[in-house]
């Protein structure tokens, strides 16, 4: 059961961080494009910012904090017999 969670929260990991460094150079080229007058979609990733990249972020850093927790209570429970 916990490994089956643990599975799923990486894989929800991985593609957080892909939504994030998608946003990231979204906002990058948007903002160069924007200096030079040309519209490559800033208006559009700041109405984004606040329902999908915020959270976005927020969801990294708790999942990153939970997957720690959780294999540190793992080390934590394990028997005296196989800590290393």
């Amino acid at each position: 059961m916990k490994e089956t969670a643990l599975t799923w929260l990486n894989r929800l990991l991985v593609a957080d961080v892909f939504l994030v460094l998608l946003g990231f150079f979204w906002f990058a080229i948007a903002v160069v494009g924007d200096s030079m007058g040309v519209n490559l979609g800033l208006a559009v990733w700041q109405k984004l910012w606040i329902p999908l990249f915020n959270p976005a972020i927020g969801i990294l850093m708790l999942g990153a904090l939970l997957s720690w927790l959780i294999n540190k209570l793992s080390q934590w429970f394990r028997p005296t017999t196989e800590k290393n």
